[in-house]
């Protein structure tokens, strides 16, 4: 019985997406300057934006309560833990 799996051929060194024969996407970055290199982060970082699906107006407003809401929670759990703990030093430290 034989695998039906096959395995590629090994591609001599230069050739290929790992060779660095310099023809690569990799000789190219490596030739830019400061500018050209923050010009293409800027350029990737528009291309990224416009990716995103921004929320609604009624869910951002939705979000921003639950958020709110969230923080005034635990705002009020740490409150009477604290409290509790310094009543507790007290106590036993007088």
């Amino acid at each position: 019985m034989t695998d039906s799996v096959e395995t590629p051929e090994p591609q001599p060194r230069g050739e290929g997406a790992g060779g660095g024969g310099g023809t690569g996407r990799r000789g190219k970055r490596a030739k830019r300057g400061p500018l050209g290199r923050l010009a293409l982060f800027y350029r990737q970082v528009v291309a990224e934006l416009r990716k995103v699906v921004w929320p609604s107006r009624r869910q951002l407003s939705t979000y921003t309560t639950a958020v709110i809401v969230f923080v005034i929670v635990v705002i009020c759990i740490l409150t009477v833990l604290d409290w509790g703990f310094s009543r507790a030093v007290e106590y036993v430290f007088g």
